[in-house]
């Protein structure tokens, strides 16, 4: 396919996963209402969402070396569909968890695949742009998503929500069906067997080249899910914005997003990969900081909180296609494995960073300003070994 139909497809692909995060975000203290529950429960939607996601790459990525990207992405996005059904139709917190996890587990197709198919046609510096304009579309969404999901919640339930993320995975089947092309030759799929996918996720891990690289995206990623999951009881709990109020704030995160990808996009064939990491370790090292301060010194404040969020989103745009990119480069035999690792690495980052800011703090804001500073300095101790190891070879 051109650069320009990858780039698209991926990115719709690759932007169902935040439309089922951010799109029900402003429902959330509603649901801990309706079901009558605590704060915790209502995160842990979020958290068996990410669960399933991150085990969903390591079974998409095999599957689509043996039988091709399109069918499995079809097969995945069919379960998504089944899985916002459920959730729509969930009497309890039982079943929405159960369908949440279904979810997670059919979108994950969009991560490992969108990275397949690029590697699949592309390499360097031309893998990094497709990847930044996916990137670029993947914006769009969480733009759009809070307010539509505060216009639908005024409109009448949550549930509705659900129901507008079976549509847009029944789209997802349709353009894959009438627009995609299988990237990946008959002869160069690799058969399903056990001990092959358990030495491939071997050879990765063990690989300075691929583990590094996918560290500093799951870091990055786990403070980016980390405060998605806080904001809604900070601002909508504590400070008392309306769910329309709290995704106006969120415009905030989605154009510092946008500005970023725009940035790295530019300077993607310019300065290389090794730079655009760079200037995202500065960015996230300048938020932590602000993470660390800002919310104690002007507790009343959304800017306080929203400074740095912006600045966070800033460095993600920078170092998300760059450290993909990196370590999935010498791995293009079994690039479906590399892309659902590298999405299991950011994904699973998500998990982690949702599962922490839900269950180790008092309060969320507590685990705002202690959680996002130490992601912060995890990121630039990871980045700083890779540079010493790779000094020394």
């Amino acid at each position: 396919m051109s650069a320009r139909r990858t780039a698209i497809i991926g990115g719709l692909m690759v932007a169902t996963g935040p439309l089922s995060l951010t799109l029900y975000t402003p429902a959330l203290p509603t649901i801990v209402a309706d079901y009558a529950t605590n704060d915790a429960a209502g995160k842990m939607t979020l958290t068996v969402y990410f669960a399933a996601f991150a085990l969903g790459q390591l079974i998409c990525g095999p599957l689509s070396d043996r039988f091709g990207r399109r069918s499995i992405g079809m097969a995945f996005f069919a379960i998504y569909v089944l899985g916002s059904l459920v959730a729509a139709l969930a009497p309890g917190l039982e079943i929405l968890f159960l369908g949440r996890f279904v979810q997670g587990f059919g979108v994950s197709a969009g991560i490992a695949l969108s990275r397949a198919m690029v590697r699949d046609q592309f390499a360097g510096s031309e893998a990094i742009r497709i990847l930044t304009l996916v990137n670029l579309i993947l914006t769009v969404t969480p733009a759009v998503a809070p307010t539509l999901g505060s216009v639908l919640l005024l409109m009448g339930s949550w549930h509705l929500m659900f129901v507008v993320m079976a549509g847009f995975g029944l789209a997802i089947l349709a353009l894959l069906a009438a627009g995609a092309r299988e990237t990946l030759p008959e002869a160069n799929r690799v058969p399903i067997r056990p001990a092959i996918i358990l030495a491939n996720y071997r050879a990765l891990l063990t690989a300075p080249d691929f583990v590094f690289p996918a560290l500093l995206l799951g870091l990055a990623f786990s403070g980016f899910h980390g405060f998605t999951a806080l904001l809604p009881f900070i601002f909508i709990d504590g400070l008392g914005l309306t769910p329309f109020l709290f995704a106006m704030a969120m415009l905030v995160q989605t154009a510092a997003f946008i500005l970023g990808n725009l940035a790295a996009s530019y300077l993607a064939t310019r300065i290389g990969g090794e730079k655009l990491i760079t200037i995202a370790l500065a960015l996230l090292a300048i938020s932590g900081l602000g993470f660390a301060l800002l919310p104690h010194l002007f507790p009343l404040s959304v800017s306080a909180i929203m400074g740095p969020v912006a600045v966070w989103m800033l460095g993600l745009a920078f170092i998300g296609p760059s450290t993909t990119t990196a370590a999935m480069a010498g791995f293009g035999s079994i690039a479906g494995a590399a892309g659902a690792l590298t999405g299991f690495f950011q994904v699973g980052g998500g998990f982690v960073g949702s599962l922490a800011a839900g269950t180790l703090f008092p309060d969320a804001r507590t685990a705002l300003t202690l959680q996002l500073p130490l992601v912060a300095l995890l990121t630039l101790l990871v980045a700083l070994a890779d540079r010493r190891r790779r000094a020394r070879q």
